[in-house]
Parts: C-alpha cells; structure tokens; sequence
C-alpha cells in the first residue's frame, strides 16, 4: 500500500481477448471487497461460460475484513502448473492491483500453445482486461456488523443514512447491519453508534 494510505484498483469490471493459434483467452476482471466475493465473482464466470475448457481464478483482495493484509490466490484449472494462473497474478502484481477478482476463459482451438505460449496468452488477456477496466486510487475501507434489537434499528438506520455509508439490512430476532465503510472512520463511527445506543449495540469484524 502507498504511504498516502491509498491503494490501485480497477474502475470496474472489464473484458479483454485475446488470441493464439485458434485458442481464444476472455479475460474478465472486476473489484472484489475479500476473499468471499472473489469467489462469488469466479463462480458466476464459471456458471456464464460452463462450456469452457478452462477457467483460470486469481484475486488479490484483503484477508478478514481489513485493507492491511492482501489475500493472494491463483490457480491452474488443470492447465500445466505455473503456466496460467501465476502469469495472471504477476500482472496484477506488477500493476499492484489490490480489491480485485479475475477469471480468465479459454476456448481451446486444437493447437496446444506450450507453457510459454499459455503463459503469454494469459497474461496479455488480463492486461487487455485491466486497459479496458481502467484504474484509480481507492482509500481503505473496512468492514463490521452492528447488532442491535428493533427499537435501536431505526436510530442505527438514520445515522448510516445521513453519514451516506454503505450497508446491509437484514431482519430476525434482531436486526444486523453490514456496513462497509473507509478505515479512517470507523473509530468515530463506532463511538457514535454506541453512544447512541447508550451501548445496547453489539459490533463485530465481519
């Protein structure tokens, strides 16, 4: 990360092609905020292009909740080991892509390409992909679940709302928040939801 506590990422999702001796590379990037929608993302591609002969996964996005640690995986799906997924992930490495997801798509075209051909074809797909993305600066951000019963819902509600932060609703015995907000905030945050509560809320690391 920067020293201006800043990070890169993609502007949003992006598609790039490429092709060699018949086989077509589609590679599909796009933000991920962690590990789980890294993977929620993959899926999808995997579910839109099941008639795939491979679909190559690699992410570079924080590991529980929090910006200072990155979560870095790629993998093969079944092409020659190193020859897919490592080629991808030095890209985003070397671009120093951070909160971002890709799967790369190959239609195989009956020639076989060898490691260095694959490992060339993927790497210049992903480029393709994050050109077409394009990229800014991003800040921090953190996630955490507040938990409160339903009479402090609605004051826990109004604070989110006219702070313009970013969250989730959902509704049992009691009412649980997933708010998404930039790292430097949440200590304030947190002090007002619980001097606002007189402390009846329960936070915790998503």
């Amino acid at each position: 990360m920067s020293q201006d506590n800043t990070f890169e990422t993609v502007s949003g999702r992006g598609v790039g092609t490429y092709v060699d001796r018949g086989s077509e590379f589609i590679a599909i990037i796009d933000r991920a905020s962690n590990v789980a929608a890294a993977k929620q993302f993959i899926d999808d591609v995997r579910r839109e292009h099941n008639d795939a002969s491979h679909i190559v996964p690699a992410y570079r996005v924080p590991a529980r909740g929090t910006d200072n640690l990155l979560r870095e995986y790629a993998g093969d799906d079944g092409e020659p080991t190193n020859s897919a997924g490592k080629p991808v992930l030095n890209v985003l490495v070397q671009r120093d892509l951070q909160h971002v997801a890709t799967a790369t798509v190959r239609y195989y075209g009956g020639t076989n390409l060898g490691i260095g051909g694959l490992a060339r074809a993927y790497a210049k797909a992903v480029s393709t992909a994050i050109s077409d993305a394009g990229t800014r600066n991003a800040v921090p951000r953190t996630q955490f679940t507040a938990t409160v019963d339903y009479n402090d819902s609605g004051t826990i509600h109004s604070i989110l709302n006219s702070e313009r932060i970013s969250f989730e609703a959902s509704y049992d015995a009691q009412v649980e928040f997933k708010i998404e907000v930039p790292e430097e905030l949440r200590s304030d945050l947190t002090e007002r939801l619980l001097s606002a509560t007189h402390g009846r809320v329960t936070l915790s690391t998503s």
